[in-house]
């Protein structure tokens, strides 16, 4: 089974950008998964990406967060714009029945 390590979350001012990867131990033709959960909030999906390219986002991030995927490096990346304090959470990636240990992401205001 695939194994999912996410990165690159921290704090960041509202307003600001942040940049999510998570790397697969192995190629997935799975839809590969962003999913985030706010303290004392439901885990939600957040972006997901199918292994030819195809997008979608949550309507409370489309136009500010952009999924995309490297095949070549088994990556997903989620690019995060225009952050806002809403958008704290702990982010998970995921690929079929698997999942990663999350990465923390704080905005500030």
């Amino acid at each position: 089974q695939v194994q999912l390590v996410e990165s690159g979350g921290g704090l960041v001012q509202a307003g600001g950008s942040l940049r999510l990867s998570c790397v697969a131990s192995r190629r997935t033709f799975y839809a590969m998964n962003w999913h985030r959960q706010a303290p004392g909030k439901q885990r939600e999906l957040v972006a997901s990406i199918t292994s030819g390219g195809s997008t979608n986002y949550a309507e409370s991030v489309k136009g500010r967060f952009t999924i995309s995927r490297d095949n070549a490096k088994n990556t997903v990346y989620l690019q995060m714009n225009s952050v806002k304090p809403e958008d704290t959470g702990v982010y998970y990636c995921n690929a079929g029945f698997q999942w990663g240990q999350g990465t923390q992401v704080i905005v500030s205001s």
